[in-house]
């Protein structure tokens, strides 16, 4: 298809210019299925979940036994005979079924009190603190991106199925793969052949137009997976969730089905970003909170249970965080305002489950807030060497900091 006819349909469709630049800057699934049989099969892989918003961490791991959990937020504390325990002291949210069983069978590791010095309670500087690493100096580039750009550069060691690659894969000589997905919708006058035809790169244009083309073509064949993810139980009603990022993303669950797609087929890729929105619940948190806890709970019961199936899928090491926790106390709308320390999720089949880090204490507290007992930066260290095979220091300009006890099994 030559340039002119090419823009010419474009513009008669309605696809818009926007997204031809985004796919224009991201690779297709193709790329990274074509780097199988590229890797150590015994590599680990690390899948980072991000949860957009900030979530409440004392209603996600919650401190029942604690008379000061209920005395500060009594609309929306949870009676202790409804929290599922994990132990004589916390236990899940009562939606989180599918956490509890992985923590029953040893495979999730709860961090508690994760923060870091001086906290800041803007959701994107708070954000962009916990993406590049650096809560104490302004930094430009991303920690998984920095660790990127000393493994080699290659785009697809790190990849996104976000709609806009995170700042976190953007190192200083490279960045990595975003992987356009989500659903085709094609206006009445444009057929799925047209789309195909689009799609279809000519030589004789330039690199990035070609690319381009490709992309398109792959949105219809990731769209084609995405509908046999729906055939096994994707929840119709779900809508894609507002992210930090400006954009908008396909729900958790075809984000992990694309993961464990590439991870299956042998794929080169070591990191993988995913995330979830919707987690700044300032009024009528509770209901809204179960919404969102459940949409993180099922996907990744289900991708860790698709994941102890493979040798591939044995190395994957899954890590959930959010900017920040909320304030301990509940406001006057029932919801829950911006707050710093919280906890972190790690889980698969190569961690050790339990608790790690001490448990903040809910009556010493720093202007209504958390004080912080674990270091972010302890916990991605301990996934820097434990999982990426790396020396941490160098990743996070010479922080040693680890995780006391690590849940990741070593080798």
């Amino acid at each position: 298809m030559d340039t002119v006819t090419r823009r010419r349909f474009l513009v008669a469709s309605g696809v818009s210019a926007g997204a031809l630049a985004l796919a224009g800057g991201a690779f297709t699934l193709a790329d990274i299925l074509g780097t199988a049989g590229d890797r150590d099969p015994s590599a680990r892989t690390l899948v980072l979940v991000t949860l957009y918003g900030g979530n409440d961490g004392l209603n996600t791991l919650i401190p029942y036994a604690d008379p000061a959990y209920a005395q500060a937020r009594p609309a929306l504390a949870y009676d202790p005979e409804k929290v599922l325990h994990l132990d004589d002291h916390f236990g899940l949210n009562p939606v989180m079924a599918g956490l509890h069983r992985a923590y029953q069978d040893g495979k999730l590791a709860v961090v508690r009190g994760v923060g870091y010095p001086k906290p800041d309670r803007s959701h994107f500087r708070s954000m962009d603190i916990w993406q590049t690493g650096r809560p104490d100096a302004p930094e430009t580039t991303g920690w998984l991106g920095r660790w990127l750009d000393a493994a080699g550069g290659d785009p697809r060691l790190a990849v996104s199925f976000e709609p806009v690659l995170p700042p976190l894969l953007a190192g200083a000589h490279s960045a990595g793969a975003t992987v356009p997905g989500g659903e085709v919708k094609l206006p009445a006058t444009v057929t799925t052949a047209q789309l195909t035809a689009l799609g279809r790169p000519d030589p004789a244009e330039p690199a990035a137009r070609q690319r381009a083309a490709t992309c398109f073509a792959d949105l219809t064949r990731i769209q084609d997976l995405m509908h046999d993810v729906a055939a096994t139980g994707t929840d119709p009603d779900d809508e894609p969730a507002a992210t930090a990022t400006g954009g908008a993303t396909q729900p958790l669950e075809q984000q992990l089905a694309l993961v464990a797609r590439c991870v299956e087929a042998g794929a080169a890729t070591r990191v993988y970003s995913v995330s979830l929105g919707g987690f700044d619940l300032h009024a009528d948190e509770k209901t809204a909170q179960e919404s969102q806890l459940t949409k993180l709970d099922k996907p990744l019961a289900a991708f860790a249970d698709r994941m102890s199936r493979s040798a591939a899928g044995r190395n994957v090491v899954v890590a959930v965080y959010s900017e920040f926790g909320r304030r301990v106390a509940a406001n006057a709308s029932d919801g829950t305002d911006h707050g710093t320390a919280s906890s972190m999720f790690l889980l698969g089949q190569g961690v050790r489950g339990g608790m790690y880090g001490e448990p903040p204490g809910l009556t010493d507290l720093d202007q209504g807030d958390l004080k912080y007992t674990t270091d972010f930066r302890d916990v991605y260290a301990t996934l820097l060497a434990d999982v990426l095979g790396t020396d941490p220091a160098r990743i996070l300009n010479g922080w040693t900091g680890w995780l006391k006890g690590s849940p990741l099994t070593r080798r």
